[in-house]
């Protein structure tokens, strides 16, 4: 899942990967719901904590 990404992406992959916009990208960041960090004014999220994110959502129902 995901090979075309590098293991640390950005909010922009993030969204892409998610095919969500950026609005939404930023608010599950904020939020704390997907494992990320902030490197300066730059996000950082592994690859490891979309799939994750994306196993427990559809866990959830």
């Amino acid at each position: 899942m995901f090979e075309q990404y590098e293991e640390v992406v950005t909010p922009q992959e993030l969204s892409e990967m998610l095919r969500i916009g950026m609005n939404q990208t930023y608010k599950i960041l904020n939020d704390g719901l997907i494992s990320a960090y902030r490197e300066g004014k730059s996000w950082r999220i592994s690859k490891q904590s979309v799939i994750e994110y994306i196993s427990k959502r559809s866990k959830q129902g």
